[in-house]
């Protein structure tokens, strides 16, 4: 047994393969997703890790263009930033709220501000979750196996915890301080 794994066992923590097979519980294969960030790393990583998953995404910009895909693709779920062109996270998701073709979309808000005033009027306004930037794939699938628990979304049909097969390492992160793929500018 190695130095790292008497530490891990000693504070009762477990090795990625470990936490891979322990599975999770995720929503139907399909399920909609939108994602609203102005960063295209985000939307774009993100969305890879919901395809991954059987997940189906939508990405958005910014808040204008979200709260119409809100409408017409009607997502089960939304991904939110909170600083935003335009129209902020803030005001969107009060939008979302008000409108009876929305406001009972489960709402993850997501921002690199990780302050406890924000995530309080974000739950005052009613933003189902917060999550921190930057995030790895793991905190993104427990947040949606949260609202698959609490009921806000629906459990995938064999109600039984899905191994984690996924190729990227869990401990990865996204933040919008990564170089963007899709800047020209920047390649030679």
């Amino acid at each position: 047994m190695s130095q790292l794994d008497r530490f891990r066992k000693l504070l009762g923590l477990t090795k990625p393969d470990e936490r891979r097979q322990a599975g999770r519980i995720d929503a139907p294969e399909g399920t909609r997703v939108l994602i609203i960030d102005d960063s295209r790393t985000v939307v774009a990583a993100l969305s890879h890790m919901l395809r991954q998953s059987g997940y189906d995404p939508i990405g958005a910009g910014d808040a204008e263009r979200g709260l119409e895909l809100a409408i017409s693709e009607k997502p089960h779920l939304i991904f939110l930033d909170i600083v935003l062109p335009g129209l902020n996270g803030f005001a969107a998701l009060r939008r979302l709220r008000k409108d009876e073709r929305t406001h009972k979309i489960p709402v993850i808000m997501i921002s690199g501000n990780p302050q406890a005033a924000e995530r309080f009027y974000l739950e005052r306004i009613g933003a189902d979750d917060f999550m921190k930037k930057p995030f790895g794939r793991a905190e993104v699938f427990s947040r949606i196996e949260k609202l698959v628990r609490q009921g806000d979304l629906p459990a995938r049909a064999d109600d039984s915890p899905t191994p984690s097969t996924d190729k990227i390492d869990e401990d990865a992160r996204i933040s919008d301080d990564m170089p963007d793929p899709f800047d020209l500018s920047r390649q030679g």
